[in-house]
């Protein structure tokens, strides 16, 4: 089998490549983001638009050597719940929280520029990070069956429908991916979801609707912060969980494009860049960003990395913040085509994971490494969860922190001479 063409970060693909490319990884991240403004009840368009713009921000501000989308993060939802369930606040004092939620990120890529990225070597080994960016990916498994609505709520029977449209779907991906040739390989994602749509139509289970009644051109809403201590001190913890995922989110990106990211363009960069995005995003009225695990699995899986390529993307949700029509059309796709999706790329991330483990060569002869794989792994599985004011570490998040407690107790051990499995 010939092996695939990798499009490199820095390479520009011909126009009747780049848009397709672009458009596959807009619809990867499109049902994720389009959510987080539906549950806290603001227009999606603006959350669209300042995707967008956070994307090319952190283009810019990485020089284009660092593929990620920006979209919208899902680790605000449960503390804005909470402002808006106070009395006397609202949005807007939720708005006010993510800026300065989003200066703390920043400042921490300034810290970050400053005192290195060695400790991250330190203190999360590989035997440590790699099962950490599995969980980036197992974690999300039972979302996207959820999406896909193959799992039964509540004791309800399952659509076969959603089965059949579910499993073709994921299995165009798949064999796309072996058998497609040429520049069919790369986009076999978006032939997968068109495929996927169509016999979803002809089975009856879109609905036009929305699309007739979506206006052809509207302006997002915008709308401005305001700043209550209450609200800031409940949003702030939120942090933990957007730090841990992006150095987590760098590390596997950097493992799947080949390049150490941490180190060029640099953690202080792509840090600095999404808090900034997330600041200007609630400066404007819409939710925190975050670098996207869909779009991640993407690349993984077409070997585009070409930041061209996601710059694109990014130009295309700034197009359907505007365009009502062309949004509703993309709203109307299943969750059974999307879940199909997510369930391939997921997995691919958590795959990424034991590549790691894989690459860096894991002596699980060492007690070390077994017991924090271990650790890490039952930590994130578990649903063991720890309580910090109004946000709970859980998941990914919380095998972070462990992750970094064990490598840093590790560190302390062999300093002091009293490890028996030092090299």
């Amino acid at each position: 089998m010939s092996e695939k063409k990798v499009i490199g970060i820095n390479e520009k693909p011909p126009i009747g490549q780049w848009i397709p490319l672009s458009i596959q990884h807009t619809f990867a991240m499109f049902s994720a983001s389009v959510l987080v403004p539906v549950l806290v009840g603001i227009p999606a368009s603006i959350v669209l638009l300042m995707n967008g713009i956070g994307t090319i921000l952190f283009m810019f501000i990485t020089k284009g050597r660092s593929p990620a989308y920006l979209g919208s993060s899902f680790a605000f939802l449960s503390p804005t719940f909470i402002v808006l369930a106070a009395d006397g606040l609202g949005f807007q004092y939720a708005l006010g929280g993510y800026v300065v939620a989003g200066a703390i990120f920043a400042l921490t890529g300034l810290l970050v520029k400053f005192v290195g990225v060695e400790w991250i070597d330190a203190v999360l080994p590989p035997a440590a990070m790699g099962p950490i960016v599995a969980l980036i990916g197992l974690e999300l498994a039972g979302s996207a069956a959820s999406t896909g609505q193959i799992v039964s709520a509540n004791g309800g029977a399952i659509d076969m429908k959603c089965v059949l449209i579910f499993v073709f779907t994921l299995a165009l991906a798949v064999i796309g991916q072996v058998v497609f040739k040429g520049f069919a390989a790369a986009i076999a994602i978006l032939i997968a979801i068109v495929s996927g749509y169509a016999l979803s139509a002809v089975l009856g289970m879109v609905d036009f609707g929305p699309v007739a009644t979506a206006p052809l051109f509207e302006m997002p809403a915008f709308s401005a912060p305001k700043f209550d201590l209450a609200a800031i001190i409940i949003i702030i913890p939120a942090c933990l969980t957007v730090i841990s995922e992006h150095i987590s989110h760098q590390i596997v990106t950097g493992q799947i494009v080949g390049k150490d990211l941490l180190r060029d363009p640099g953690l202080h960069r792509s840090m600095f860049a999404d808090g900034l995005s997330t600041m200007i995003s609630g400066l404007c009225g819409s939710v925190p960003t975050t670098t996207y695990g869909e779009n991640i699995g993407v690349m993984a899986v077409t070997k585009v990395y070409s930041t061209w390529v996601i710059g694109g993307a990014a130009i295309f949700s700034m197009f359907l913040a505007f365009f009502g029509k062309v949004s509703a059309v993309i709203n109307t796709i299943p969750g059974p085509v999307m879940g199909g999706i997510s369930f391939l790329l997921y997995g691919m991330i958590a795959a990424s994971g034991i590549r790691l483990l894989v690459d860096k060569q894991v002596d699980y002869s060492k007690p070390r490494n077994l017991a924090m794989t271990a650790v890490v792994f039952v930590t994130g599985l578990s649903g063991v969860a720890i309580q910090i004011g109004e946000v709970q570490l859980t998941g990914m998040c919380l095998a972070t922190i462990i992750g970094i407690v064990m490598g840093f107790a590790m560190f302390v051990i062999d300093k002091m001479g009293l490890s028996n499995d030092a090299d």
